[in-house]
Parts: structure tokens; sequence; C-alpha cells
């Protein structure tokens, strides 16, 4: 680990003042993700920012629906009544993800800006990782992939987002607050989760929305229909502690046997959570069954380029997705 030095913030204002120090400057929460990548040599901030001081560990209703601060532990929020009784899929999804001792450090904000757990970008003994150095290739190409995205991957990175919580949060349609300095003060503003990610193209290392020294706050979610039913599958190699090879969240209403809404995310994937609004809209209306959900499926992994190691995914996705939205039909 390189040197560097730490400072600590104990309002927003303080912490989005500091943050534009430079770009070696890193907001330090739980540091589930942070610390590790500094360990390993991937990461090498000039200056921390301990922002565990500011007050955004709170889950708030309002009229919208919810805001839940950037500084709420999964474990806090995964068990939040709130989260239980309105949003099933995002609890179930933080339940889904790391180790019970993870969940109790890691933070919403944290989670949302997790970073691949490509074997290559971890490992800074292969100097082909665009994510690291830009302009070096990407090991993973020609390499071992098995893990890797069949869909929205360039010839630059074919490396997947690993979060479980972003996943929920796309299907929920969450939008993330974000925090910076401005010459007035202090500026806010929102981002459907939709945009916020980035697609690899040739700029893998540029990951989402963010400009230098935002900071995010919170996470906003709309107001949930009560007729929803949800499922969060996530399939993987072994059943704790590991990132999904594919994941589902799907959240379905509907009126007698057909369906009046749904949503569907995957991820594992890609670099960021998978959504097709098409696959959605050829749902609704259809009578809720296997034809309906193999048809929504199809549409989900159109365009999917699987590499050397890779290819069950896509029927591995396709099964996952008709499972996941049956379980879903079935508990409403």
């Amino acid at each position: 680990m390189m040197p560097f030095t730490l400072s600590r913030a104990d309002d927003v204002s303080a912490a989005v003042t500091q943050g534009n120090r430079g770009p070696g400057t890193k907001y330090l929460g739980g540091g589930t993700n942070l610390v590790d990548l500094m360990k390993m040599g991937v990461e090498h901030p000039a200056h921390l920012i301990d922002i565990n001081r500011i007050p955004l560990a709170t889950v708030e209703e309002n009229a919208n629906g919810i805001r839940i601060g950037a500084l709420v532990r999964n474990s806090d929020l995964a068990a939040h009544p709130l989260i239980l009784q309105r949003y099933p899929l995002l609890s179930q999804a933080l339940l889904s993800g790391a180790s019970p001792q993870i969940r109790n450090m890691a933070t919403v904000g944290g989670n949302v800006l997790q970073r691949t757990r490509c074997f290559y970008f971890y490992d800074p003994t292969y100097k082909e990782c665009n994510k690291r150095l830009p302009g070096s290739g990407c090991a993973a190409l020609n390499g071992y992939n098995r893990i890797h995205a069949i869909l929205g991957a360039s010839d630059h990175c074919i490396a997947v987002h690993p979060s479980d919580m972003a996943v929920a949060l796309t299907a929920l349609d969450a939008r993330i607050v974000v925090a910076s300095s401005s010459q007035s003060g202090r500026a806010e503003r929102s981002i459907p989760i939709a945009n916020f990610y980035r697609l690899p193209g040739d700029t893998p290392q540029i990951e989402t929305q963010l400009k230098p020294g935002e900071l995010i706050t919170a996470v906003d979610l709309p107001a949930a229909s009560p007729q929803s039913r949800a499922n969060y599958l996530k399939v993987r190699d072994r059943n704790s502690f590991a990132f999904a090879l594919v994941s589902v969240a799907a959240q379905v209403e509907l009126e007698g046997n057909r369906i009046k809404d749904a949503r569907i995310a995957l991820g594992g994937v890609a670099l960021k959570p998978w959504r097709v609004p098409a696959a959605e809209q050829a749902l609704r209306g259809k009578e809720a069954g296997a034809a309906a959900f193999r048809e929504a499926a199809d549409i989900l992994v159109r365009g999917a380029k699987p590499h050397r190691f890779n290819a069950f995914k896509i029927e591995l996705a396709r099964r996952s997705i008709v499972r996941a939205l049956s379980t879903a039909s079935q508990l409403a």
C-alpha cells in the first residue's frame, strides 16, 4: 500500500470542498472495496477523506418514495422495516451479497461504486488492463473469461459490474443523489441509475457519470406499488460470498393472471446492471407463464456476444429470467 494522507469531514459541504484537492483524492466510507484495492496495489489515492461522521445514515419516507442515505450500512438497509415491507427486492439483493461481516461495514454509496472483480483488473502483475492502464489492452479477451460480460462489452473491456444491490436499484428505478462544490457553495444533482453507469466503449476506466470531487449522498426510490411482488435470483459458483455469474431482479404486478407491470434487471452479464425496456413492455398484458417469460428472456439477451469460456451465460441468463419471473408471479 502506498503512503497517503487522511482527513475527516463532518458535513457534506466540508467533504466536497476537500474532494476538490485533485484526482488522487478518494472518499472513504466502509472501505470494504477501496481498502482491498489499495492493498492489492490497484488503487493509489494520495489523500483519503473519511466521511463516516457525516449524518447520511438514515432511511426516510417522503412524498415521492424514500431516501436512503449513502452511509446506511447494507445490513441495516436489508433489515429496515420500510425496505422489507415496500421494497423486498432490494432486501433480497442485499442479503445475497458478500458476508454478514462485510454487510455490517459496507455502505450504500460504496456498494453503488463497487469496482469489477475481473481477475486481470485485480492483479497488477497483469499489465494488460485498460481499466488500470488505459491503452494497455484487455487480458480477459483472450484469457480465462468465464465470469466476464456477454452484453454491452467492447474490444477494450469485457468486465462485469459486481454489485447485487445496484441490480435491484436498477429494476426499482432508483436515482443517485450527488453533491459537489460550486462557486456559490454546495450543488446537488440527481442521476437516474439507468444513466449513472457507463458502458466501457473505448474508455473503460470511466465507469460512472460522477464528476471529480462529487460525493454520493443518497439514493432515492420512487413510491412502491403494494401489489408488486419480487424475486432476486443469484446464480453463482458457491452458495455464499461469491459474485454472480448471472443474477436477476424481477418485479411483477398482476391483475388476475395477467401482467399489469414488470421490471427486470440482470447482473453478472455487463459492466452495468442490464435492463431492456422492450422486454418489460413485451410482458405487459400477457398471461403470466413460461411462454411470456421466455419471450422476455430472449429480448433481454438479444445481441449477446460470448467469449471462449462464457457462452454458457446466455442460456443461464434465459433460464434464470424465466425462473425469477415465475417465482415472483407465484408470490403474487
